[in-house]
């Protein structure tokens, strides 16, 4: 009997865990250190949290590396049972990986991922693609397509973008983001930030905050200078948060939708 789980199709766990095996082969790494070498991983969402993560069979993670945690970081990860600090070098990397109770997962590793929590390890690969922030959802897809509507964008009253040559977003569970072509937007208007933010679907992001006084949070506007593959129509062109400005689609103005960013626009 194999002891990885093979069968597609995601399963539930009493403590509320949704979980999947995937067929990719992942590498995880604490700076030149590969601490996870898995080509059985297992998707895992937990009920609190719209993105999956990685856990791994026990077989396939550098255990060696790992130390029962001395600070165990309390009510974090659904009914977490045991967290680990990871030891490279003699240098302790805290609550790096932890185990879940559920019996279907009993004998996996979670890890976390540095671009998320700010701890974890730091390089992350699919096959040969390094990946960020956290695994890309096989439920999840994120479409560029170029088009020829009239996008206007307005804040506070004031029109800071208007083109007829926007590259549609359509991402699964978020409102349409429209990307604009630079030259259709006032970027004086709006000053650069040292704000960025990682997507693993998209890539790193840059921002831009409002000049004025209009009641808008900080990081309202964003970029991908150098968006990854399956986005790379949206390479240098600039979108607004829906949530936190008025846009006008071929005249007809659209409700400002209320998502996780309402407010915080913090991630693109």
């Amino acid at each position: 009997m194999t002891p990885f789980p093979t069968a597609r199709g995601v399963r539930t766990t009493p403590e509320g865990l949704l979980w999947e095996p995937s067929e990719r082969w992942v590498r995880g790494r604490a700076g030149e250190v590969t601490v996870v070498d898995s080509r059985h991983p297992v998707l895992v969402w937990e009920p609190d949290s719209p993105v999956p993560l990685y856990a791994f069979p026990r077989a396939e993670v550098r255990e060696d590396l790992l130390r029962p945690a001395k600070n165990p970081r309390t009510g974090t990860h659904t009914g977490s049972r045991i967290f680990y600090d990871l030891e490279i070098d003699g240098e302790p990397l805290e609550n790096a990986a932890w185990t879940f109770p559920a019996a279907d997962l009993a004998d996996h590793i979670a890890f976390e991922w540095f671009r998320r929590s700010g701890r974890g390890l730091d390089h992350w690969y699919e096959e040969e693609e390094e990946i960020f922030v956290h695994p890309r959802d096989p439920y999840k897809r994120v479409d560029a397509v170029p088009s020829s509507r009239h996008v206007r964008v307005e804040i506070d009253g004031t029109v800071v973008a208007d083109t007829h040559r926007p590259v549609l977003v359509f991402e699964t569970g978020l409102p349409t983001r429209y990307y604009i072509p630079r030259e259709d937007v006032r970027l004086d208007l709006l000053e650069p930030t040292d704000h960025h933010t990682g997507c693993p679907y998209k890539g790193t992001a840059e921002y831009w905050s409002w000049r004025g006084e209009a009641d808008v949070p900080p990081n309202i506007l964003w970029s991908y200078p150098d968006p990854l593959p399956a986005v790379g129509a949206v390479q240098g062109l600039l979108a607004f948060y829906n949530e936190e400005v008025d846009i006008t689609v071929d005249g007809e103005r659209l409700e400002r939708p209320v998502t996780s960013f309402s407010r915080k626009p913090t991630s693109a």
